[in-house]
C-alpha cells in the first residue's frame, strides 16, 4: 500500500500537477526498470479522462513521468480531447502515449463522439486528443465502419 500511494504521488505531480487517480485489486512496481503493472478492476481517471481495465501496465522514464499506458482485458474508456469532443469506446487493448496524448485502440474497437453522434468500428484505431484526428484501419475480412447522424436542422426540431 505505501508503494501505491508512493506511486500515484510520483504519477501525479509528473502530469502537471493534474491529479491522476489510480484505483486496483493489486499492484506491482519496479522502480528501477520503470514499470508499474495495476491488476484486477482498473480504473484510472484524469481530469474528464478515464481509463479501465483488468491490466495496465504504467512505464515511466527516469524521472518517474509516465510515457506509456497499456491497457488490456474488458478495456473501456471516456476522452476529452483539447478541443473539447468528448469520446466513450471499448477495445481488447488501449495504448496511450501522455507525451503525444495520443491513443491506440486495438480489436474490436468502438469508440462514439458524443457530441456528434459520429461512432467508428474498427480493428485499430488512433485518436490524437491534442488535435482531435481519428485514423481507422479494418481487419482483414471486416471493413471500417463510420456511423455518422445526419439528419438536418429542420429534422432536428
Amino acid at each position: 500500500m505505501k508503494y501505491l500511494l508512493i506511486l500515484t504521488f510520483l504519477l501525479q505531480t509528473a502530469l502537471f500537477s493534474q491529479e491522476l487517480k489510480i484505483k486496483a485489486d493489486e499492484f506491482k512496481g519496479d522502480q528501477n526498470k520503470g514499470i508499474s503493472i495495476f491488476t484486477g478492476h482498473v480504473r484510472i481517471k484524469k481530469v474528464n479522462d478515464e481509463l479501465n481495465a483488468s491490466k495496465v501496465t504504467v512505464y515511466t522514464d527516469k524521472k518517474n513521468k509516465p510515457t506509456k499506458f497499456v491497457a488490456v482485458g474488458d478495456a473501456s474508456f471516456k476522452i476529452q480531447t483539447e478541443q473539447g469532443a468528448r469520446y466513450r469506446g471499448v477495445a481488447q487493448k488501449v495504448i496511450y502515449l501522455p507525451l503525444k496524448k495520443e491513443y491506440h485502440f486495438f480489436g474490436n474497437v468502438h469508440l462514439k463522439q458524443l457530441d456528434d453522434k459520429k461512432e467508428i468500428f474498427g480493428d485499430e484505431v488512433i485518436l490524437q486528443a491534442i488535435d482531435g484526428k481519428a485514423y481507422a484501419k479494418g481487419i482483414e475480412k471486416e471493413p471500417v465502419i463510420m456511423i455518422f447522424d445526419i439528419k438536418d436542422e429542420k429534422e432536428k426540431k
